[in-house]
């Protein structure tokens, strides 16, 4: 099949009177894609009238269309006609109080941030952090951080945060604590050239692991890594999504140091800070992007 992907040109419009006549007198054909066993059609009216499509659109046809496309002057009055509908005065007028206070409110927050000296991108990540009443049990405000990684922009701003915050820091390891200290350490471990060590619970790592226990609200827990998987001497972050009673975090620091490791500073996107989980990490400090309620 010869390549259509050669010239273009952008499609042009016909005069208001003449538009209007084209779209509402004259049916408009299929578009015609070539294929080797037999063409694609596609119809640009399935249901309704042209005047229900809000939205503007740009088509370029190649400029052998006549080969290809089958009423290209139909075609081009009904994207014409579309984008003079979205740049009516109507329509303008409803639109431009939602644009304007969207823009404004994230201008706003902006602004708030760096008057605070706080970076301008927490406010973004902050938001995107959905909370869960009741969740998992009633009285526990979960903070669910599914829809950050769903906002692509968030994610990224906040990985990049950690990263400007420890690259070049002569940090060798980023320890990662179950669970999802495995979301964020990974992609910053590789940012900042270091390895990524994850931090389990109880017989979910094979092969020889070294182990810490820490205290639960009813009873006693552990955290386990591979032996062999830091060297004494080793300059190395925590990770995890969030410090809450800072029991798990507390666990890491101490597996760490009995291997010969320095601990540089432990992160979390999250903070409960009415939990008090700061005062169980002892020395070590702690480094911090949203604080939140615990309940």
């Amino acid at each position: 099949m010869q390549s259509i992907v050669s010239s273009y040109h952008l499609c042009l419009a016909p005069p208001p009177s003449v538009l209007r006549h084209h779209l509402l007198c004259h049916r408009v054909p299929p578009i015609r894609l070539p294929s080797r066993r037999s063409p694609t059609s596609l119809r640009l009216f399935p249901c309704g009238r042209p005047h229900h499509f809000l939205f503007p659109f740009f088509v370029l046809l190649p400029l052998d269309h006549n080969r290809y496309f089958a009423g290209w002057g139909a075609i081009t009055s009904f994207i014409t006609y579309l984008w003079s509908v979205f740049a009516s005065e109507s329509l303008f007028r409803w639109c431009a109080p939602i644009l304007l206070a969207a823009v404004s409110r994230e201008s706003e927050m902006a602004a708030a941030a760096k008057e605070d000296g706080q970076d301008p991108r927490i406010p973004k990540i902050a938001s995107s952090i959905r909370v869960i009443p009741d969740f998992p049990k009633p009285g526990i405000m979960f903070q669910d951080i599914t829809t950050l990684l769903l906002d692509t922009e968030a994610f990224k701003d906040t990985i990049d945060i950690f990263v400007e915050r420890y690259k070049g820091k002569g940090i060798s390891v980023v320890a990662g604590v179950e669970a999802r200290g495995f979301i964020f350490g990974p992609p910053i471990a590789l940012a900042i050239g270091a390895k990524f060590v994850p931090m389990r619970k109880p017989k979910k790592l094979p092969g020889k692991v070294i182990s810490e226990e820490y205290s639960l609200e009813y009873g006693t827990d552990k955290i386990e890594m591979h032996v062999g998987a830091v060297e004494p001497g080793e300059r190395a972050i925590i990770i995890d999504d969030l410090i809450a009673t800072g029991g798990t975090l507390a666990a890491a620091i101490r597996l760490l140091e009995r291997v010969g490791v320095k601990i540089v500073e432990c992160a979390c996107v999250i903070e409960l800070p009415e939990l008090n989980g700061r005062e169980k990490l002892g020395e070590a400090p702690l480094f911090i992007l949203v604080t939140s309620d615990a309940a």
